[in-house]
Parts: C-alpha cells; structure tokens; sequence
C-alpha cells in the first residue's frame, strides 16, 4: 500500500512541476501580440488640473499646491503599476485595476482642492470632469 501511495505522490509532482513549467507561456498565434504589448505598456496621461483651477486664494495656495503634487503623485504610481503588471490581468485589467482606481484617488484629490478654494473664495465646479485619465501607446 505504501509503495502505491509513494508513486502517486510521484506522478502528481511531476504533474504539478509540468504545469509550473507551463504557466505563462503565451497561446500560440499571441506571441507578437505579447511581444508588442511586453515591449511598450504606454503611459497613463491625465489632464492638467491645474490649469483649469481658478484663481486660488494665498490662504489656500499651500493646500491646493500639496494636492496638486498629489496628483502627479497619484500618475506615477500609475505609470509604475502599468510597467510592473505588463501581461497580466484580460483585457480589461488597465481599466479596472489601474485606471479606474486612479480616477477615485483623482475625484477625491480635485475635491479637496475645491473645498480648499471654496473656504476662501468662490468653490470651482466641473472639475471633477479633469479626474479621468487614458492609456497612451
């Protein structure tokens, strides 16, 4: 019986270290599609929220400014998501793991830059419309 046991144990290895080997080979016919997509990820671009602020009040300047930091921030981290995840995820992975969380992290950053405007001065509206990002190739 222990003899049986041991060489299921060893053909189920096997099994495990041929599928290890396999994992993340790319489908036949993808592999200039991958090699592209390997090669150049692209780059997230953003609008430049600054350029659609209004006038901001001097008692307001150094928040806005931290915030504005903060969302050049936010892209590069982005950007190091995108080159750093190249391959995985369908074909949907950018929007969903990328470039939708940015866009929250973006709203609440623009936000905050409104509400600091507004506690001095007339609050901007239609900003948030500056929040969403694209892929660039």
């Amino acid at each position: 019986m222990a003899i049986i046991g041991g060489a299921a144990a060893v053909a189920l290895s096997g099994a495990v270290i041929a599928g290890t080997a396999l994992a993340g080979q790319p489908a036949k016919g993808d592999g200039a599609q991958n090699a592209r997509t390997l090669a150049d990820p692209g780059t997230i671009s953003c609008p430049d929220v600054a350029s659609g602020l209004p006038a901001v009040p001097a008692s307001a300047k150094a928040e806005v400014d931290r915030n504005l930091a903060l969302l050049q921030t936010q892209i590069q981290e982005a950007n190091t998501r995108l080159k750093n995840t190249v391959g995985q995820g369908g074909p949907n992975f950018v929007n969903n793991a990328i470039l939708g969380p940015l866009k929250d992290k973006r709203v609440s950053t623009i936000d905050r830059i409104a509400i600091a405007i507004g506690r001095k001065g007339t609050k901007p509206a239609g900003l948030d419309a500056l929040a969403a990002c694209t892929l660039t190739k």
